[in-house]
């Protein structure tokens, strides 16, 4: 379910995905909605493109660290491909 801000107060965030369409972003909070995964979601920017490279607003989702995996697997199983763990 969605959760607020104040559901990751004492929980260390990680994010799973990053949403470049509203689609996708739509689509993907049914998808976790339907599996029982707690999310947060926040709009932010990223950078995108190849040749001209642009700043760019996304939906960033993010789940408690210890539900990660499962989020992930969920991801995966619906064709989205997760976000990296962020460099050490």
């Amino acid at each position: 379910m969605k959760q607020e801000p104040s559901f990751f107060e004492n929980r260390e965030p990680v994010l799973i995905y990053i949403a470049r369409k509203l689609r996708d972003a739509l689509r993907l909070e049914e998808i976790l909605n339907s599996a029982g995964v707690d999310y947060g979601v926040e709009t932010d920017q990223y950078r995108g493109g190849v040749i001209f490279r642009t700043v760019r607003v996304g939906a960033f989702f993010y789940v408690p660290a210890e539900h990660a995996e499962v989020a992930r697997e969920v991801l995966l199983r619906n064709s989205f491909t997760p976000s990296e763990d962020p460099p050490a």
